[in-house]
């Protein structure tokens, strides 16, 4: 079997002889290899009712896991021999789990599975092949947001086993918004007590006349981020944690009001947002503000290793500051031309401030208006344009234009579709995404470190619902991100639907609630709940 999803660089063979795995497989790891080691035992031995057990390195038939310098970071080579085994070289740990999860692949959709389905009464077999393979992009990304709809702790488990399934490496986790707070900060604990809970939620997009009349909330403990990250980590995944400053912010003005701009409305009579859209209530422009937020960056750098820190940046109306005499007075003393330098400065801020630490602040496209922070890195959601100005000003960045990979956004143009978003983004259009821009040199396309997919969940209110938007769309992202494909038009897209049909199975015995390629299913469809269509 090698219908392979992302697409390998290059495969020889398979040819005809045949290499079994069976309970007398062992596993050599050779140093470096522990984590696909340990997965292999835990997730395929498990799932195959195969202990692969340890054993010699030159064991007949045997498993063998190995670095190989000669290949570079991430990259993997999986050698299947006929009397000899199986062997995956990596470049590093990272390129032998991935070459750990084409293994996988190659083993059939049981191999998916948690536990055995039994009635084989044969071993598993190999036939004699080699793929060679290594990313495009270094940052293969994916927004899970987690503030508009909660999803408890085993749901983000389960999103990260995904992930790896599908050799994607980030997962930007959006953590706070208007409508909830979902990290436990120690020293402001009304964050969570407060913030993390609202009293109802709009049901629908926002000019939707029904509401889901009762409480929705949740936060994940600190322990429980510890273990997100200790479970992403062991996959070879980053956790970039976002807490959004300065707009989006109103849960947390909310459990503080001396957070918001208290001269110009009633911050006391806020609560958490219920409903959808660009909220008017931002942080103000204050020391105390900012104390504030170094305070809540502390905690999260102790519990996050990444490299990354996402502070948000995007929609943040000025209409307050414009109105406020302190946010006025602060302009005129460091002596900035208006509203829009004002947020530039409060980026620079934290821009400085993680930098100082040895971190790196990203945001989204919008922090370059009013000039863009020395160190940041842009995430570039309103199309092309923020990515490639970002790109010749010698800023790295990340590519997710709404326009092409904001997978809450609608599947197909048809009446069934549930809840229908945004703009139409087939799985045809997600597979034809370029993530670098053909008007950059290559010296500035080398700025774009990779590419993400964005789900947001204003209309997304459970796992089943996240599963649909997400696949198979982000099977086809995950190729874009992977694989050195050929220009959109040229891309061979009857190949990707037919190594989807063997893959549909695979997600089937993941328990994934995929849209099937025919149009949802009867369950899968929300009549009569307004969405917003473009």
């Amino acid at each position: 079997m090698t219908d392979l999803i992302p697409a390998p660089r290059g495969v020889q063979g398979p040819w005809r002889r045949a290499v079994p795995l069976t309970e007398a497989t062992a596993l050599w790891a050779g140093p470096g290899t522990e984590t696909a080691e340990h997965w292999l035992r835990a997730t395929l031995g498990a799932a195959l009712g195969l202990p692969l057990r340890p054993g010699p390195e030159d064991a007949r038939d045997a498993v063998r896991l190995r670095l190989d310098a000669s290949l570079g970071p991430e990259a993997y080579r999986l050698t299947v021999s006929h009397g000899s085994g199986v062997e995956i070289a990596g470049g590093d740990a990272a390129g032998v789990f991935w070459g750990a999860q084409t293994l996988r692949q190659l083993l059939g959709p049981e191999a998916f599975r948690r536990a055995p389905v039994g009635g084989r009464g044969a071993p598993y077999v190999l036939t004699d092949q080699v793929i060679e393979d290594a990313p495009r992009f270094r940052w293969r990304g994916v927004l899970l947001d987690v503030a508009r709809h909660f999803m408890p702790k085993d749901g983000v488990l389960r999103h990260l086993d995904l992930m790896a399934a599908h050799k994607l490496n980030v997962l930007h986790l959006h953590l706070t918004d208007d409508q909830g707070w979902r990290i436990e900060i120690l020293r402001h604990s009304k964050l969570t007590e407060t913030a993390s809970w609202r009293s109802r939620t709009k049901y629908g997009h926002r000019d939707s006349p029904l509401w889901e009349d009762k409480p929705h909330g949740g936060f994940y403990t600190q322990d429980d981020i510890r273990e997100i990250v200790a479970y992403a980590a062991a996959r070879h995944i980053t956790v970039v944690p976002e807490i959004d400053v300065p707009g989006h912010s109103q849960a947390a003005i909310a459990a503080y009001p001396e957070l918001g701009n208290a001269d110009v409305v009633d911050t006391a009579a806020l609560s958490v947002w219920d409903t959808w859209g660009i909220n008017p209530n931002i942080l103000a422009p204050t020391e105390a503000v900012l104390r504030f937020y170094e305070g809540v960056f502390e905690e999260v750098l102790d519990l996050f290793p990444s490299a990354y820190v996402h502070v948000g940046g995007d929609e943040c109306p000025k209409d307050q500051w414009r109105a406020s005499p302190t946010a006025q007075a602060r302009i005129a003393e460091l002596g900035l031309a208006d509203e829009d330098q004002l947020q530039s400065w409060f980026i620079g801020h934290f821009d400085a401030w993680l930098s100082a630490r040895g971190r790196r602040l990203v945001g989204w496209d919008e922090i370059l208006e009013g000039g863009l922070a020395k160190g940041a890195t842009v995430s570039s959601w309103r199309g092309y344009e923020g990515g490639i100005a970002a790109a010749r000003a010698g800023h790295d960045v990340v590519m997710c234009p709404e326009q092409e990979v904001y997978l809450d956004h609608r599947q197909d143009p048809g009446p069934d579709e549930p809840i229908p978003i945004g703009f139409v983004h087939t799985l045809e259009d997600v597979y034809r995404f370029e993530p670098v821009p053909p008007e950059l040199t290559p010296e500035e396309s080398a700025h774009v470190i990779g590419t993400q997919a964005n789900l947001w969940t204003e209309v997304l209110e459970n796992q089943s619902r996240v599963d649909y938007q997400l696949f198979p769309r982000l099977s086809a992202f995950a190729e874009v991100a992977w694989s050195t494909l050929p220009p959109p038009s040229e891309r061979d897209f009857l190949d990707f639907t037919r190594r989807m049909t063997t893959h549909y199975a695979r997600l089937d015995a993941l328990g994934v609630a995929y849209r099937p390629p025919t149009g949802p299913l009867p369950w899968q469809r929300r009549p009569g709940v307004l969405g917003r269509p473009r």
